[in-house]
């Protein structure tokens, strides 16, 4: 996406990063959440006139991908690229994600940066070589704790997030000295109370931590494919060490100082909760082995749940983004997540759910407010918007409804990840404003053919055309299709300019749409929702 006009030159960007996802199968509904959600926040930041950064990726090292690619009858290498060209990258496109890059743990870009990283540590006397033997789940691509796993009804130890067997390995490695920085991570967390969220996922780093940390192995021996430890290439390095660097790789670390030095560290990690310990722990104390800046948040949401059971590629109870899509449409998936589901907590999905909220909030509620006031502009004033000169306290509560629901917003939305709450907060208004015009009833005043009738219901229509015009812009980061056509119906942009250039604050400026604007009105925003096909 283009940068807007608005933005402070010479600022840090302010960086948002999704979890690079692994490639052993197509996306489904939680990685398309966590997502929607970063693309939202960037957005969001961006209509705040600020230079902001936004990366995704795909992680393709490691055993699992490996076992994946053979059992398709593939290298790992052709299983990647075809995953990432064929159901990843489109995917986001569809779901009009507007990411500045895209990261690929294959890119010579990366692995020449993780073998020079590693290689300084090295160097540092940060690693050292030993043997390891324990339970591994391949899914995780990590050792688990003996304490953390869980039994089946015959005894067989599996891992609590996948629910199948661990291995026993026992290799060579080299490890990181994690042990050493369990010190200066819990003053790090003490000093910085706002870096992990939710809280719950902050008191669970702070007693996992507490507990004493062992040092990491960060290389394997049994595989190949991943990318050769530089001083002994019988080892390839640990995938997670080689994927949380992509936060740093992707933005210049090792090749392009500038933007490194204007884009890192990232202001807000966004996580699943199942990898939160290795964002919240491993990264931030690889960081501080090498001397360099920890990220500013680490936002852990929560699960999506269907029939109770999480969402992940073994349970994925046949659903995918683009079934929900062709329904419902991409601008209502992006924002029902979000409304449905507070950010930070499991939350259920149901088609039930999405379709009476489509149906109250977005059809009744707003798409419904558009179509009326844009009919009666047309209607009364042949489609020229009037000017507004019979104001009194109806129009002042507006007014105030506005600012307060901008300010509600951005504070939710932009600070505190509250996407559900900065959302509820935008369509409190819209229901304020469908108040309005069921309180002044128009359709009335126009029997009043006097000069005051005609001012009355001047005002009425300009009053919610530019509390429409407010919320194009405050919707614009969650459904940009709608808002932009919400936008051209009201003729704003001839006069005020393209939707993306109007920054949050103006939404709370009142009286930006011009007296004389052409108000059309165009296609229905969300239309009535068609039976879903039996098979």
């Amino acid at each position: 996406m283009a940068a807007t006009g608005s933005e402070k030159q010479g600022a840090k960007a302010y960086y948002v990063t999704t979890p690079i996802y692994y490639v052993n199968d197509a996306p489904h509904l939680g990685h398309a959440y966590t997502t929607v959600a970063g693309d939202v926040l960037t957005r969001w930041h961006r209509q705040r006139g600020e230079k902001v950064w936004y990366l995704t990726g795909t992680d393709e090292h490691g055993q699992k991908i490996m076992r994946t690619a053979d059992a398709n009858g593939v290298t790992p290498q052709e299983w990647c690229d075809k995953l990432v060209e064929e159901a990843w990258k489109p995917l986001w496109e569809h779901l009009d994600i507007a990411n500045d890059d895209f990261i690929r743990t294959t890119e010579k870009r990366h692995t020449d940066r993780v073998q020079e990283f590693v290689q300084d540590l090295y160097d540092k006397g940060e690693i050292y070589k030993g043997g390891y033997e324990g339970p591994y789940c391949v899914g995780c691509e990590e050792y688990k704790l003996p304490g953390d796993l869980i039994e089946d009804e015959q005894g067989t130890k599996l891992c609590p997030v996948h629910k199948k067997p661990v291995e026993i390995l026992k290799e060579e490695n080299y490890f990181f000295k994690l042990s050493e920085y369990g010190p200066k991570l819990l003053e790090f967390y003490e000093k910085n109370p706002g870096f992990i969220q939710p809280e719950s996922a902050r008191n669970e780093v702070l007693n996992f931590v507490k507990q004493g940390l062992q040092d990491l192995s960060i290389s394997r021996s049994t595989f190949d494919w991943g990318i050769p430890i530089p001083w002994d290439d019988k080892h390839v390095i640990y995938v997670w060490v080689d994927a949380l660097l992509n936060y740093a790789t992707a933005v210049g670390y090792g090749s392009n100082q500038a933007k490194f030095d204007e884009t890192f560290p990232a202001d807000v990690h966004l996580v699943g909760k199942d990898i939160l310990r290795f964002h919240a722990v491993i990264w931030p104390a690889m960081l501080m082995a090498q001397g360099l800046p920890v990220p500013g948040k680490v936002a852990a949401n929560g699960w999506l749940m269907v029939g109770g059971e999480k969402m992940s590629k073994s349970n994925l109870t046949g659903i995918k983004p683009q079934d929900l899509t062709s329904h419902f449409g991409v601008d209502a998936y992006r924002w029902y997540f979000l409304r449905a589901i507070a950010f930070g907590s499991d939350g259920s999905f149901s088609w039930e759910d999405f379709t009476a909220r489509y149906t109250s909030e977005l059809a009744n509620d707003y798409g419904n407010l558009a179509s009326r006031v844009a009919a009666m502009v047309g209607k009364y004033f042949e489609g020229a918007l009037p000017e507004a000169t019979a104001a009194g306290d109806a129009e002042q509560a507006v007014r105030d409804g506005l600012t307060k629901a901008v300010a509600e917003a951005d504070r939710k939305i932009g600070e505190e990840l509250d996407f559900q709450g900065g959302i509820l907060a935008i369509f409190d208004f819209v229901k304020q404003v469908n108040g309005y015009i069921t309180e002044q009833e128009p359709w009335k005043v126009a029997k009043d053919t006097s000069d005051e009738g005609r001012a009355r219901l001047a005002t009425i229509l300009y009053t919610a055309a530019e509390s429409l015009r407010a919320v194009a812009v405050l919707l614009n980061p969650i459904m940009p299709e709608t808002s932009q056509k919400l936008w051209d119906s009201l003729g704003a942009e001839p006069v005020l300019g393209p939707l993306a250039d109007q920054t949050v604050d103006s939404a709370a400026t009142w009286g930006l749409l011009p007296t004389g604007a052409t108000v059309t009105k165009g296609a229905v925003l969300f239309p009535r929702l068609e039976e879903p096909k039996k098979d």
